[in-house]
């Protein structure tokens, strides 16, 4: 019998919590078969069976969390399907077997099977996950295809998988087809009978504020709030901001467009921004580096994190090997990694491995803002929006395009005059943007 234990899916996981089960208790398993859905510190997702067999206990329940190593069931060598826990019921319902033991004193008739063996022998009623995962056991169906985070929503809102169309790979339900299709009726909230204003005053029970609603952070939601926590405790940060000429880039991505076929991925400002900062951490080895157990960390390889706004949290999935990667390369990695994100089929190896962070709030007209470092990198650089404004240029005032960019330093590995000369050179790229192509 093997014994099924919590995973380590991802570098920084400590525990586990498990969602659903996708096999019960006397499915047949193979190798490859998705065997349970895990909400780790960084994303959602469906673990493997590395065994085959009979799944013939689940030790950790829907819910529960558990630490690495923890088992959470056991796989066993089934046969025809019955799972090894239930032994004794088929050798009963073969018929009478003979037992050289004698029974102890005081037992009771043979006849009557004692209390545990009743209940087990009586049928599972189906749980209510079951129906959300859209399982139909008694008719062999094949489980509907969908993402952790599809499965999740659809639970939450009391919609049937088997319902819904989907519109991912392979006809994979994402986050986006639950959210969309209709909630039944049985489902939906009664109306409110409380007359319209009646909520000004504080109800029994309630503060000035109103009705105080709590709710629990999820697994990621926590994660990021003790990790954000520890950084600036830990972490002495320090801030340089530095304001960049974006008028050539401007130019040039109007010619990437211009240039492109139907199809094409066309590069974005912030494309341009991560490949000019992979190019400059390659000229500063420390500014992709970290600070460790009263060490410098240097990494070899130069992986900028782009951080994405996910449902109700923020994910930073990696463009691994920015530095030798073209412009539109790393715009097709970058989009491929933001639509995993949003969808919820990012996967922890794809959020692993940065030795640097990129943050744009551009896109919603901030002009200047200081992030937080990650922890385990030394700094992270946070842009915002290219504005027009009036500039000096040979003596002379003319339109210019302009964008600030703030880089957070952590002054344990990274001083100064270093991260100074580094947002320098993050500036002449950005620029001169023909170097960023060479």
């Amino acid at each position: 019998m093997s014994e099924v234990v919590m995973p380590r899916l991802s570098d920084s996981m400590e525990e586990g919590t498990i969602l659903t089960w996708l096999k019960q208790v006397g499915d047949e398993v193979a190798v490859g078969d998705e065997l349970v859905e895990i909400e780790t510190d960084k994303a959602n997702m469906a673990y493997e069976a590395d065994v085959a067999g009979t799944l013939t206990e689940i030790l950790a329940q829907e819910g529960e969390t558990l630490p690495i190593g923890s088992p959470i069931a056991r796989i066993g060598e089934g046969s025809n399907g019955q799972p090894e826990t239930d032994e004794g019921q088929t050798a009963r319902a073969a018929g009478p077997v003979s037992d050289t033991t004698p029974a102890p004193t005081g037992a009771g008739p043979a006849s009557s099977p004692p209390a545990a063996e009743a209940e087990d022998a009586s049928p599972r009623k189906p749980s209510a996950s079951d129906a959300s995962r859209g399982l139909d056991q008694q008719s062999g169906e094949e489980r509907v295809k969908a993402s952790p985070l599809a499965r999740r929503l659809a639970r939450d809102k009391g919609l049937d998988l088997k319902a819904l169309h989907g519109s991912g790979p392979g006809g994979r339900i994402v986050k986006h087809d639950v959210e969309e299709a209709e909630v039944p009726s049985s489902a939906a909230p009664a109306p409110s009978t409380q007359p319209e204003g009646a909520g000004a005053a504080p109800s029994a029970g309630g503060t000035a504020k109103g009705e105080v609603q709590t709710r629990d952070p999820n697994k990621l939601q926590q994660t990021i709030a003790r990790r954000m926590a520890e950084s600036k405790a830990t972490a002495p940060h320090f801030y340089l901001t530095i304001e960049i000429e974006m008028g050539k880039a401007v130019e040039a991505r109007a010619g990437f467009k211009a240039a492109a076929q139907e199809g094409d991925v066309v590069p974005s400002f912030n494309d341009m921004i991560v490949k000019a900062c992979a190019i400059a951490l390659r000229e500063f080895p420390k500014a992709n580096g970290a600070y460790r157990d009263g060490r410098f960390e240097l990494y070899s390889r130069v992986n900028v994190g782009v951080a994405v706004a996910a449902s109700e949290a923020l994910v930073v999935p990696t463009v691994f090997d920015a530095d030798r990667k073209g412009l539109r390369q790393i715009a097709a990695d970058t989009r491929a990694l933001a639509a995993k994100v949003r969808d919820g089929s990012v996967t922890p190896p794809e959020l692993s491995g940065g030795t640097f962070t990129v943050s744009n709030l551009g896109m919603f007209g901030i002009e200047e803002f200081g992030a937080v470092i990650n922890m385990g990198q030394a700094a992270i650089l946070a842009v915002g929006a290219i504005r027009e404004a009036p500039t000096v240029r040979d003596g002379e005032i003319v339109p210019g395009q302009l964008m600030k960019a703030t880089l957070a330093c952590d002054h344990r590995i990274l001083y100064g005059a270093e991260g100074a000369e580094f947002l320098a050179r993050v500036k002449q790229l950005l620029e001169q943007p023909v170097s960023l192509a060479l």
